[in-house]
């Protein structure tokens, strides 16, 4: 099915061998169409729902669903005749319901005992059930993956993962997967997750209330289970748990075709395509790639050089330090076609001293008055230990008076910067403030957030209508955002020690390995200019560092899950501290993703950086490859994605209806008369150009 019109059930014949379309199979006219015979027969009938022998058969898209109430458990019964496991049991049981009755569009049950009431009903073709509790608690349910038949978990992680469920790397210790559980709000990019089960089937599973919900890993007789877990908290105003199940294709970006479609059907799509009508400048992110500047590199003659090696669109970002980019700066890279963003946080405050960074100090002491406080009374710490962190809610109620939020950014673009990058704002971690003067839940936490990016974007902040980019967005802020960066990385837990040096010891202890480079000398900093590879570790932290890079990078597990979901809404990069030349090792797989998944890559410029005129090179030569595939194609859907080989290290997508398509070789071997290790790209009506990063990259 192309994924644009969500029409068809029907697999498109093949392009090229191995080639396969994406499908979801939650169509609305399944509904429309009324239940299929197998979910009419039966002794009791609520509104098209059949009870029976203490279950409930809801008629899905492609199937009927069978819920048992006692348990949860939930199975599907394709039109094909297949039995699929959606669901075992609670993992801790809900108690016993009550009879099931007509809610009106599905059916109703409750557990008395627990509290908690339920109601299911399918809408454009999803089962949907609804748990709501009337005290506080937790549910862990679903329990997915436990069919026999599951091959595969898709994971949200940055861009995306499809683990084989019984790899022997992601059961393992080494992945630090298992036994492990990641919050949907703030550590997953999308509220969503899915399995493969065996050829042409599987499930999609989304937490619309992803707020207070958690997914958690497993490893049974060495395959991948997850299982959902949901905090009924009415403080935190999260005491209704929602999931829609959905039966697909099993195809390894699945449920982000399901989410997108979830998006849009809900008005909560973003089009990059009216981000730049509304404002123009935002297509000057079209083509470009991302590059923080240090030095002289964000000065006139910088840009200048840049401009100089035909380097065409370019996103200029400095960080929040004493030395700004001037009004000449600015201008000589609009001159340029580029465009230029501060770099600023909304979310620290801290007391005024030496090193405290210019954007962490506030005016009328907002520093201590706005902190989040915990339910202990006690200030929530802030970035690094250090302040504290400040309530959105606080700001929120001062704004319409004080303006402090408007102020700080009419300053930092007075220079006439038409971008801002915001940190923190979209990422996800969200705070329940219990300060009497500014309470707040996660919920408000997260609309605070998107009402003063949307002033940013507006120009309501009186300002103009800024080009805004924030931290590893969470897809919730897709319609605010031009940009990110940090969603493009799959973040493994041990890059933190990677990045602090912290292994084995505690922050107030030394570091215990500093190959990675800490903030000196300032104006090339090691920790963003510094190459680094495994071997340059202690030799007891190179196995976890090389478990790491695996986990991020490696391209048979990589899958485009965000670019899918959210791909012609806005532009997604990898973290900023991970620039291009960060990891030399992973060069030449970080291009061929990049343009694979048709996503800019980030760099770091400093003209006090030893590796300075390579790094150059580099951004001029992949920059001008990426360009014009970007600039046709960069408000487009991902409307395919494709495994040619068996290893996975072929992968082809292709962007609209055929406008871009890019095959990459991320093998040794050619394949189809495609190199390893390069990737050919076609416009529509054109013919396939070739990059083979390592050529241009060293």
């Amino acid at each position: 099915m192309d994924i644009s019109t969500g029409t068809s059930s029907i697999t498109r014949p093949a392009r090229r061998s191995g080639r396969r379309t994406l499908l979801v199979l939650a169509v609305a006219t399944a509904l429309a169409a009324g239940p299929t015979p197998a979910a009419t027969a039966g002794p009791i009938h609520l509104a098209g729902v059949r009870v029976h022998d203490g279950r409930v058969d809801l008629p899905m898209a492609a199937g009927t669903a069978t819920i048992d109430p006692a348990t949860l458990a939930i199975d599907a019964r394709t039109y094909d005749g297949r039995t699929l496991r959606v669901s075992d049991p609670a993992a801790d049981a809900p108690g016993r319901p009550t009879h099931v009755t007509s809610s009106g569009k599905g059916a109703r049950w409750s557990y008395p005992g627990r509290g908690l009431s339920a109601e299911a009903h399918v809408e454009r073709g999803r089962l949907l059930v609804t748990i709501s509790a009337d005290r506080d608690g937790t549910l862990s349910w679903p329990v997915t993956g436990t069919d026999q038949a599951a091959s595969a978990l898709q994971l949200p992680r940055g861009e995306g993962l499809s683990l084989p469920v019984a790899d022997a790397f992601w059961n393992s210790p080494r992945a630090q997967l298992v036994g492990s559980e990641e919050d949907m709000a703030s550590q997953l990019t999308l509220p969503v997750w899915g399995y493969t089960l065996g050829a042409g089937r599987g499930v999609s599973y989304l937490a619309p209330t992803d707020i207070g919900t958690s997914l958690a890993y497993t490893s049974q007789g060495g395959r991948l289970r997850t299982t959902a877990k949901h905090d009924f908290s009415g403080g935190n105003s999260t005491r209704e748990y929602t999931v829609a199940f959905s039966l697909t294709d099993g195809s390894p970006v699945a449920p982000a075709v399901d989410y997108r479609h979830w998006l849009a059907e809900h008005g909560e799509l973003g089009s990059l395509g009216e981000k730049i009508r509304e404002n123009p400048e935002t297509g000057k992110l079209l083509g470009a790639f991302h590059a923080y500047a240090w030095g002289g590199s964000r000065k006139a003659a910088g840009i200048d050089k840049l401009n100089s090696l035909g380097i065409s669109r370019l996103w200029l970002g400095y960080d929040a330090d004493d030395s700004p980019m001037t009004a000449a700066d600015v201008t000589a890279a609009q001159k340029a076609g580029y465009l230029v963003g501060p770099y600023d946080s909304f979310a620290n405050g801290r007391d005024k001293g030496p090193d405290t960074p210019p954007n962490s100090v506030w005016p009328d002491n907002v520093y201590p008055s706005f902190c989040v406080r915990r339910a202990d009374g006690t200030p929530q710490p802030g970035f690094h230990k250090q302040g504290c962190y400040l309530s959105s809610q606080a700001f929120e109620q001062a704004e319409p008076l004080r303006h402090y939020l408007t102020d700080r950014t009419r300053s930092l673009v007075a220079n006439g910067a038409a971008s801002y990058f915001l940190d923190v704002d979209a990422a996800g971690e969200l705070f329940r403030d219990h300060d009497a003067a500014h309470p707040m839940t996660m919920a408000q936490d997260r609309a605070n957030r998107l009402a003063r990016m949307r002033r940013l974007t507006d120009g309501s902040a009186r300002q103009n209508p800024l080009v805004l980019g924030s931290e590893s967005a969470g897809s919730w802020a897709n319609q605010v955002l031009a940009f990110d960066h940090g969603s493009g990385t799959p973040v493994d837990g041990r890059l933190w020690p990677m990045e602090t040096g912290h292994f084995d010891s505690t922050p107030d202890q030394p570091k215990d390995d500093t190959a990675w480079g800490g903030y000196t000398p300032a104006p090339a900093p090691d920790t963003f200019f510094k190459p680094v590879r495994v071997a340059d570790f202690k030799p007891e932290h190179r196995a976890a560092v090389a478990d790491a890079l695996k986990a991020m990078y490696d391209p048979a597990y990589r899958v485009p899950l965000y670019e899918t979901a959210l791909h012609g809404s806005l532009v997604n990069v990898e973290r900023w501290e991970l620039p291009f030349g960060k990891l030399p090792d992973q060069k030449t797989t970080r291009a061929l993703l990049a343009m694979l998944y048709n996503t800019p890559l980030n760099f770091v410029l400093g003209d006090k950086d030893k590796h300075h005129d390579q790094n150059l090179r580099e951004l001029a030569a992949l920059q001008k490859y990426f360009a014009p595939l970007h600039q046709a194609a960069g408000t487009q859907e991902l409307t395919s994605f494709d495994r040619l080989t068996a290893d996975h290290t072929v992968q082809r997508t292709v962007f609209g209806d055929g406008t871009l398509t890019v095959t990459a070789n991320f093998g040794t071997t050619a394949h189809e008369g495609l190199p390893g290790g390069c990737v050919d790209a076609t416009l529509k009506g054109g013919e396939p150009q070739r990059l083979c990063p390592a050529k241009v990259v060293s």
